[in-house]
């Protein structure tokens, strides 16, 4: 479910992780493969290239450790994951340039590198490193073409001037293009699977809320109906003994606070029974535009409202829905309440409906109040769970009883000190003829 916002950081942690497990291995490999390929060859060449090709690999085992050192310090892992990965893309280039520039066979090392920053960074990650990519290796051919610089070469060979300028141009470009045809294509799959996973994530945590909420209410229901019936004997036998015995003002006091809590736990119990088993209702269609604003208009007459909180809605036209209007108005209503008790002081609540795909229509309640810390996020379904002090913690149990029985469910996105918004979905209709 969105809200869950420490799952997007602590997957980009794992994620970096293994990049820097991984550019280590491949440092590792270069520095071997090196080192045997010097030794292949009588007598050992030590020569310019190799060194700084041996300076380059000890660089990047140093950064590695530093990498390491402090990742764990790091508050900001996103700009900590951009950082290296420009870094890795100017190594890169470097190796081209050690390796004979545009003669180099590791220019595929740039796409290695796009590759993996789609997996950490997405799309737009993935587009800025072939930017950097293109860039830095159209750069680099210019200036061996136009000698203004001379590439090292493991062999001493510099092959450039013997390709027409039509011929550079060719490969520069389709070198670029590759960057960023990899860029878009890893890019899109990132995307897709990062969406694929966030869906099947709160799938699974529908399917939990589900499951608790069905044995929950199998509980709830036996346990209303066996509180109801002594409820109504004790109501109904004070009842009968401020009609028997003779008046004195402290007794008839004391029954009545007594009658007072039985009706208040009488409404409790009930609320209790509406979220462990929703009522049928009248099914009916509904014009969604006029149903809604209708219970608008009955809230802000409410003390709750008045004076407090502004209402504002945007809503759809002509727009039908089947559905026993009790439920619907009570959802939205105890939507609104929840939103108005989240403001402190004065606020704003929103109301909106949108059509959807699949011809459904969303409908969102919105605020600008305190919002919903991350440790509440998942037992703000559970009947009694409040953190209002006076507040019974079955409003939004309801909601989502009725709203099940009803083949959706409520989604709720929040953000602490900058509000929270409730929505779901509904089959729209067609109007009645």
């Amino acid at each position: 479910m969105p809200g869950y916002s420490n799952k997007p950081e602590d997957d980009l942690y794992h994620k970096l992780e293994w990049v820097m497990f991984l550019r280590v291995a491949f440092t590792s490999l270069l520095l071997g493969s090196t080192i045997i390929l010097q030794f292949s060859e009588k007598p050992y060449p030590l020569t310019g290239p190799l060194l700084v090709f041996y300076g380059l690999i000890i660089t990047i085992f140093l950064l590695s450790l530093c990498y390491g050192l402090i990742f764990k310090h790091i508050k900001r892992k996103l700009i900590f994951a951009y950082l290296q990965i420009g870094i890795d893309t100017f190594a890169v280039t470097i190796i081209i340039f050690l390796t004979g520039s545009f003669a180099s066979i590791f220019s595929f090392l740039y796409l290695l590198v796009i590759i993996y920053s789609s997996m950490l960074l997405f799309r737009k990650g993935s587009m800025i490193m072939a930017v950097l990519c293109s860039v830095q290796y159209g750069i680099l051919i210019n200036l061996e073409y136009y000698g203004i610089i001379n590439p090292f070469s493991m062999n001493g060979d510099n092959s450039i001037g013997s390709y027409d300028w039509s011929q550079v141009f060719f490969k520069v470009v389709i070198t670029m293009g590759a960057c960023f045809a990899v860029a878009f294509l890893s890019g899109f799959l990132s995307e897709q699977l990062r969406r694929t996973r966030d869906k099947l994530s709160a799938l699974e945590d529908r399917i939990k809320r589900v499951e608790k909420m069905a044995y929950m209410g199998e509980m709830a229901a036996g346990i209303t109906h066996e509180i109801k019936n002594p409820l109504a004997s004790l109501s109904g036998s004070i009842q009968i003994l401020r009609k028997e015995i003779p008046y004195d003002p402290e007794q008839d006091k004391l029954m009545q606070i007594v009658l007072r809590e039985t009706d208040r736990l009488s409404a409790l119990v009930n609320n209790f029974l509406l979220f462990a088993k929703p009522s049928p209702g009248q099914i009916e269609k509904i014009e969604l535009e006029s149903a809604l604003t209708e219970t608008v208009k009955l809230f802000e007459k409410d003390k709750a409202c008045t004076g407090k909180v502004t209402i504002t809605s945007d809503f759809f036209s002509n727009i039908w829905i089947e559905m026993d209007p009790v439920h619907l108005r009570q959802v939205i209503w105890n939507l609104i309440v929840n939103a108005v008790e989240a403001i402190e002081g004065e606020g704003r609540v929103g109301i909106k409906t949108s059509p959807l795909k699949h011809n459904f229509v969303g409908i969102e309640i919105s605020d600008n109040g305190c919002g919903i810390k991350d440790q509440y996020m998942q037992s703000i379904f559970d009947p009694f769970f409040t953190t209002k002090s006076n507040g019974t913690g079955l409003g939004l149990s309801i909601v989502h009883s009725i709203l099940e029985s009803y083949d959706t469910w409520l989604d709720v996105e929040s953000k602490v000190d900058r509000g929270t918004k409730f929505s779901f979905k509904l089959k729209r209709r067609d109007p009645p003829t």
